[in-house]
C-alpha cells in the first residue's frame, strides 16, 4: 500500500534554498534550467512543524548524544559526574563496537562520536535505564561488566533490546520512522526511510534576478554620505511541483515494531502511522521550506493536492513538465499546471490502464478530470486515510 503527494505551490520573490555559493539551487529538467528546493530543505521544515503538534516521541541527532543527553541527564537526576561520565564512555564504546564501528568516539574527554546520529527517545530513556542498573552493582569495574553482557546479550541491534525493555516504539522517534535513521555509515541499526522526497522544481523555466541591497549605519550619519554596507542575493519566483510516496507497510513496520508483513494486525502502528501522514500532508501543504524567512517572508500554501492510495507501484507526475509552462499572456501559470498534471495522469491511464488508486483533489483552480471531485483539503486527507486503512472501506470515495 502506498500513499502518493503530487503538490503545486506558488512562491512570490523569495530565496528557498541556497547552494553553497549563495545562489538559489537549480536543476536542468527538459533542456530548460528551473528553481529547486532540495528534499533535504523540505523534510527538515516539515519535521519541525511536525514536532510541535505531535505527541509521539522525538529524536536527537547529534555528535554528542552520550555527553549531552545520557550523562548531563543522568547527573541532573542525582548520579555522581565522574561514575555518569565513565559509564557512559563504557556504553558508547560497547554500542558502538557492537554496531561494527571500533573507533567511533573522537575521545574519551568529550564522548564525542565522529559523526551525528539520530537517536530516539526511547533509546535514551532505554541507555539511562541500563547505566543505573549498572552503577547498582557495586564497583565501577563490576558496572561495566554489566553493561558489556547487558550489550552482549542483545543478539541484533537496539530495537531488540528496546523491546526486550518493554520500551515503545518508534524506537528511533517519529523522524527516525519516517525519513529513516541518517546515518553515513551503518553505526547503528539501519532504519529504511518509508518516506520517499523528491526534489521540487519550477513548472516552467527558472527567472532570478540579483537584488542589491544596502545598509546605513546610523550612528555615523553625518560622516558617511553613501552605505555602510552593499550586498547582493539572487531572489526568484515561480510554481513548484513536488512529490512525495511513502510506503506504508514499512512507515507501520517502523512504528509498531512488527515485521512489515503484518502491517495489518498491527492495530498501534497504524494508529501512529494514521496521525503522522496525516499531519505530513499538511506540511507538505502549508509549511514554506525558506531561507531568507526575515528578508522575503516566502509563505504560501499549495494551491493543488493531488492525493493517491493504492497497491500499485508509485510514479511521479514530474513529466508533465518536461516541457516548460509557458509563463506569456495573461494566462494563469498555476491552472496551465494543473492542467498538465491533468492531461499527463490521463495519458499515462490511457497507456497502462487503470491501476486503482483511489484519489483525492484539493485544488483552487479547475480540474478537468471527471473521474476525481475536487474538495477541501481536511476531506481528501481523511478520504485517503480511510481508503488506506480500514481496508477498502470508502475505496470508491473521491475516484
Amino acid at each position: 500500500m502506498f500513499l502518493q503527494v503530487h503538490y503545486l505551490t506558488s512562491y512570490h520573490a523569495s530565496l528557498l534554498n541556497r547552494d553553497d555559493t549563495g545562489l538559489a539551487k537549480r536543476i536542468r529538467f527538459g533542456g530548460a534550467e528551473r528553481l529547486r528546493i532540495s528534499s533535504q530543505a523540505q523534510k527538515k521544515h516539515w519535521r519541525d512543524w511536525m514536532m510541535q503538534v505531535t505527541s509521539l516521541p522525538s529524536a536527537i541527532r547529534s555528535r554528542h548524544f552520550f555527553s549531552r543527553v545520557i550523562k548531563h541527564e543522568l547527573v541532573r537526576e542525582g548520579m555522581d559526574d565522574t561514575l555518569a561520565h565513565e559509564l557512559a564512555y563504557h556504553l558508547a564504546q560497547e554500542v558502538l563496537r557492537a554496531s561494527g564501528e571500533k573507533d567511533a568516539l573522537d575521545s574519551k574527554t568529550t564522548l564525542a562520536m565522529k559523526q551525528p546520529v539520530l537517536f530516539g527517545r526511547p533509546e535514551a530513556e532505554y541507555f539511562k535505564k541500563l547505566i543505573r542498573e549498572a552503577a547498582a552493582q557495586g564497583s565501577e569495574e563490576d558496572a561495566k561488566k554489566y553493561l558489556t553482557e547487558a550489550i552482549k546479550e542483545s543478539k541484533s541491534n537496539i530495537q531488540s533490546m528496546l523491546r526486550q525493555a518493554g520500551l515503545g516504539n518508534p524506537a528511533v522517534g517519529f523522524e527516525g520512522a519516517l525519513f529513516g535513521r541518517f546515518v553515513t555509515s551503518d553505526i547503528l541499526a539501519r532504519v529504511d526511510a518509508p518516506v520517499h522526497v523528491a526534489h521540487a522544481f519550477t513548472t516552467h523555466e527558472l527567472r532570478t534576478e540579483i537584488d542589491f541591497f544596502t545598509v546605513v549605519d546610523d550612528l555615523a550619519a553625518d560622516e558617511e554620505t553613501g552605505a555602510a554596507h552593499a550586498g547582493d542575493m539572487e531572489l526568484g519566483a515561480g510554481i513548484f511541483y513536488g512529490y512525495v510516496a511513502v510506503d506504508v507497510p514499512l512507515l507501520v513496520s517502523n512504528l509498531g515494531g512488527r515485521d512489515r508483513k503484518e502491517w495489518r494486525e498491527d492495530p498501534d502502528g497504524q494508529a501512529m502511522a494514521r496521525e503522522l501522514l496525516g499531519l505530513l500532508i499538511q506540511a507538505i501543504a502549508t509549511v514554506t521550506p525558506g531561507a531568507k524567512l526575515g528578508a522575503t517572508a516566502p509563505y504560501a500554501r499549495a494551491e493543488f493536492v493531488l492525493l493517491e492510495a493504492g497497491e500499485a507501484l508509485p510514479r511521479s507526475l514530474a513529466n508533465a513538465f518536461l516541457e516548460p509552462v509557458p509563463l506569456d499572456g495573461n494566462a494563469n501559470g498555476l491552472a496551465r499546471s494543473v492542467d498538465r498534471l491533468s492531461e499527463y495522469l490521463t495519458k499515462l491511464e490511457g497507456m497502462y490502464g487503470d491501476s486503482g488508486e483511489t484519489r483525492y483533489v484539493a485544488s483552487l483552480h479547475p480540474w478537468p478530470r471527471q473521474r476525481e471531485q475536487k474538495s477541501d483539503l481536511s476531506t481528501a486527507i481523511e478520504g485517503t486515510l480511510r481508503a488506506i486503512f480500514e481496508a477498502g472501506e470508502g475505496a470508491g470515495e473521491g475516484a
